[in-house]
């Protein structure tokens, strides 16, 4: 884990940005009910695990903005120990002080009787609350039934949505964040060299997933990025292809895009290769295409592009490359063969906050992923590097994941 040095400094930031008389409240969430007495599993949310470091479920941080002071708690779940026998050991106020660096640690259960005392106290105007909201069905979140339980209590109160604020704070990555989804990276081209050493035609595509998920569990790792897309011959056109359930034929692709995360932090990586070692003249033309297309993308990166400017560059070479083998005749036809976008934000979350609204920004990390998806004739490909952006261009994060065709072939000459 980070120091507490760093969360500390994070919340210094933050609360600059709030208001005098505020109070500021995060939630960590909780894991949602899936049957019975299961739970989906836990993932805190990624604005609090910024600000604190904690990443424990029912647990809340809160500041007290006044008069220049801050004043700040951390709220964590208290349990007695025949609970623990049951559920496991929760966190200590040691641990939650050395991993946050807050001194002052309560029990979660006081924290609707805080707020009520803090809010008698008339000292403060406004309470801010991170109420994410990416589309209209969205599930309601702790901190969403927080703010409608305010709105019943307190009419009169003025509340402020801090989302965006956190997110502008999280889109540029500070090195400990860099070093973080360096180890993501290093960890996913384990497994990827696993995968491909241990590919042959007329594998399952699960079994393709089982050689990487095994290198990531024997690499400490026990989060993924995101869920792995294993994607052989046609089934590699569908962009989130998820099932992973079918066989490989002898002589297809195969698409991959996965990654592990460390700390939190993703990578995110797309590689295509062929199942039995070897492209064909058509596979390698086609690949060699979105290879140019990810190289030129990569070079015409630079701070205050926005994400749209940078794939019309991708549409551009993939546009001209496509009408000089004949597979179209116009540039606009291009989206008959790529239509998604080549880049977006990358760290806590695999698309991560601050996208494509806003210029892309010195310390940055973004993905490059530029693709073709010729159905007809059963070809998927795309591939996919994680990029710092940096005040003199830019640096390729995953440039030791192999993407030639030569050193693609030669690696799974060598296979077992």
């Amino acid at each position: 884990m980070f120091d507490s040095s760093v969360f500390e400094a994070r919340r210094v930031r933050f609360c600059e940005t709030i208001a005098d008389r505020s109070i500021a409240v995060l939630f960590s969430g909780r894991a949602p009910h899936k049957s019975r007495d299961a739970s989906y599993h836990f993932h805190a949310n990624r604005n609090f695990f910024y600000l604190t470091g904690v990443d424990r479920e029912n647990a809340a941080v809160i500041f007290l903005k006044k008069e220049g002071a801050v004043r700040t708690m951390l709220f964590t779940e208290h349990v007695d120990a025949t609970q623990e026998k049951w559920t496991g050991k929760r966190m200590s106020d040691e641990e939650a002080t050395h991993r946050s660096g807050i001194e002052e640690i309560r029990d979660i259960a006081d924290l609707h009787s805080a707020v009520g005392g803090f809010l008698s106290d008339a000292d403060y105007d406004v309470i801010c609350l991170d109420l994410e909201q990416n589309d209209w069905h969205q599930t309601e979140t702790v901190a969403h039934q927080f703010s409608r339980e305010l709105a019943q209590r307190y009419p009169g109160l003025a509340v402020r949505n801090i989302h965006a604020g956190i997110c502008r704070m999280r889109a540029v990555k500070d090195a400990h964040e860099v070093a973080a989804i360096r180890e993501a990276i290093r960890i996913t081209k384990l497994g990827i060299e696993n995968l491909m050493s241990h590919a042959h035609g007329d594998v399952a595509e699960y079994e393709l997933q089982a050689h990487f998920d095994f290198t990531l569990r024997s690499n400490g790792v026990s989060e993924h990025a995101f869920p792995s897309i294993i994607a052989g011959g046609e089934r590699a056109t569908v962009l989130h292809y998820e099932d992973n359930d079918q066989t490989v034929a002898d002589g297809e692709l195969v698409l991959l895009d996965l990654g592990a995360a460390h700390l939190h932090y993703s990578a995110d990586i797309s590689r295509t290769f062929p199942v039995n070692g070897k492209f064909t003249p058509r596979q390698k033309e086609l690949y060699e295409i979105v290879l140019t297309a990810m190289e030129e993308t990569i070079a015409a990166v630079k701070p205050g592009m926005s994400y749209p400017e940078l794939n019309e560059v991708t549409k551009a070479t993939l546009a001209r490359e496509c009408k000089r083998i004949g597979l179209i005749e116009r540039d606009d036809q291009i989206s008959n063969y790529y239509y998604h976008s080549v880049s977006h934000p990358l760290g806590l979350d695999t698309h991560d906050v601050h996208g494509r609204g806003y210029p892309i920004e010195v310390g940055s990390v973004i993905t490059i992923e530029p693709g073709l998806y010729v159905a007809e004739e059963g070809i998927g490909i795309r591939i996919e590097d994680d990029i710092l952006v940096t005040a003199t261009g830019v640096e390729n994060l995953s440039s030791d994941i192999i993407k030639s065709v030569a050193d693609i072939e030669a690696l799974m000459a060598r296979r077992r």
